[in-house]
């Protein structure tokens, strides 16, 4: 059946920090086409509270911040890419500044300096911030400048569900228009990939609903690399609540950063114990630590207390947290925070070249979908937003000199053919459910060989189980985002199994020691797995 076809010359999957820096750097140069599966302002970029970081103190240098993310990364970052980063990221950062972001300042000496924030992991201050809502105003300041260009159209409520690839080149994409649910294939002459990461796949995430992990899925099915997946990073603290909700509310790493101290229920502050840094230590540490203490106390939650901070220095640095304890019932002016660890971040993704670059000619990424390398087996306190900027800031400079002009003959026509309403809304719901358990469980913060077995024995029936839907109904959004969540699970767990050793975020309590052989990137291709639906 005939489908509708629209062409453009730059489309882009993700409307967060990643995909409209890109868009916006391209826009001179051609139509781009900007789309998003829910509204443009429902990405990661917008729930991003800490900060970026960049070098912009005065006693700070672009070697302790190469430094500083290098050892993070526990001896697998690739330098190069770190350099890259650490060193176009402050330019960029006040290209930012120049577009209407407004970061928080403090008066010294009676003039306005950057009020600079210091996570765990990094020995300066170097985190630029709008209080602790800062991807929100990274958002806010993009969409503003994007609304003023007549030649970038955002789609709404658009959901890719595959690329489109003719003789090793990415030429468009398919989608399906949820407002009319038509299929659609968007011929383009470059594609970039900026659709964000997959926390939805664990049972407690940071994340919102749609990071469903669509981007690598759709970009391991076209056949790209991915790299470095088993390296998920659990926030340490997340707001515990008894209510059922999509996503876990995060309490920043900034509050640790200005004096946030980490108690049990007992009033001991573990971490004394743990690390040298103590609560600043990197988040894989904190993470293990509080699900140590959870483990062998039976508790549900530790608790964040800043209690030793006065009421107006609380309200003042962190309004956003305040007023969201403040609807939970809790004044964390006067009573700690009861937090939890929850899925955050992937530091791997689809694999990229300096410039952005897949494997596929045509398709680039930027952001949380790719793996560049930067955050080796641990990210960096806020060196996520850096790092989509620098990389999609590169890869429209890239795409510019790779362009080709889109060739809609080029695109064959779907190969399901029918396109529903979302239909075996309970099948797929559990479905769902079973591989958010499933990942929780057996592919967590602490994992060992008969836990990742069993996973790996359950992805391919999960995935045989959502294909049977597909099959039988045609192609929806949930069932889709089902099949991409169980393919993120499975690479992840795939990957997890291959590091027989413990490093960075991937801890293995069969294999505790740190081993030079596995000193190396995980990468995984399609063609040395099965074939995947």
């Amino acid at each position: 059946m005939a489908r509708q076809r629209i062409k453009t010359d730059f489309a882009v999957i993700g409307s967060g920090l990643a995909g409209l820096n890109f868009a916006l750097r391209v826009a001179e140069k051609g139509e781009v086409i900007v789309l998003t599966k829910k509204y443009k302002t429902d990405a990661n970029t917008n729930y991003a509270q800490g900060g970026i970081a960049a070098v912009f103190g005065p006693d700070d240098s672009f070697e302790s911040h190469i430094e500083d993310t290098v050892k993070a990364g526990a001896g697998i970052s690739n330098h190069e890419a770190v350099k890259v980063m650490v060193e176009e990221g402050p330019k960029l950062v006040k290209e930012l500044m120049d577009i209407g972001v407004k970061f928080s300042t403090r008066k010294v000496d009676g003039k306005e300096v950057l009020d600079l924030w210091q996570e765990g992991g990094h020995s300066h201050r170097r985190i630029l911030h709008a209080q602790d809502l800062t991807g929100r105003e990274i958002e806010r300041a993009l969409l503003a400048r994007v609304r003023e260009q007549s030649n970038i159209r955002i789609f709404e409520n658009f959901f890719v569900i595959d690329l489109a690839v003719d003789d090793g080149r990415c030429v468009g994409v398919y989608a399906i228009d949820e407002q009319t649910n038509e299929m659609i294939i968007i011929s383009a002459g470059v594609v970039m990939l900026a659709a964000g990461g997959g926390g939805q796949v664990y049972l407690h995430t940071t994340n919102p609903p749609i990071a469903t992990g669509d981007g690598i899925a759709i970009g391991f099915n076209a056949g790209c690399s991915v790299g470095n997946l088993e390296f998920v990073q659990f926030h340490p603290t997340t707001l515990y609540s008894r209510k059922p909700r999509e996503r876990n509310l995060l309490i920043s790493e900034a509050v640790r950063g200005e004096g946030g101290i980490l108690i049990d229920k007992r009033g001991r502050r573990f971490m004394e114990e743990i690390h040298p840094d103590k609560e600043l230590a990197p988040r894989d540490v904190v993470a293990r630590a509080i699900d140590r203490v959870l483990k062998e106390t039976g508790d549900e939650y530790v608790f964040l207390d800043i209690r030793h901070i006065s009421a107006e220095k609380i309200k003042e640095k962190f309004p956003n947290i305040y007023r969201m304890c403040l609807e939970e019932n809790i004044d964390i002016t006067s009573e700690p925070i009861p937090v939890v660890p929850a899925a955050h971040y992937l530091c791997g993704g689809v694999a990229t070249d300096l410039w952005g670059k897949t494997e596929l000619d045509g398709l680039y990424a930027a952001g949380e979908v790719a793996y560049t390398g930067v955050h080796g087996a641990n990210r960096l306190a806020s060196n996520s937003l850096l790092e989509a900027l620098v990389f999609s800031s590169r890869a429209a400079r890239a795409s510019l000199e790779d362009f080709k002009p889109a060739e809609p003959e080029n695109i064959p026509e779907y190969r399901v053919d029918k396109c529903c309403p979302d239909g075996e809304e309970v099948v797929v719901a559990h479905l769902v459910k079973e591989i958010k358990h499933t990942m929780w469980d057996y592919v967590g913060i602490v994992r060992s060989d008969a836990r990742l077995e069993k996973a790996l024995k359950r992805f391919p029936i999960i995935l045989e189980d959502i294909q049977e839907v597909i099959d039988s109904g045609g192609v929806s959004r949930r069932s889709l985002e089902a099949r991409n969540m169980a393919i993120l699970g499975y690479l992840i767990t795939h990957s997890a199994y291959q590091r027989k050793e413990s490093r960075g975020l991937h801890y293995n309590r069969d294999h505790p020691e740190t081993l030079d052989l596995f000193k190396k990137p995980t990468i995984l291709k399609k063609e040395e797995l099965w074939n995947l639906p």
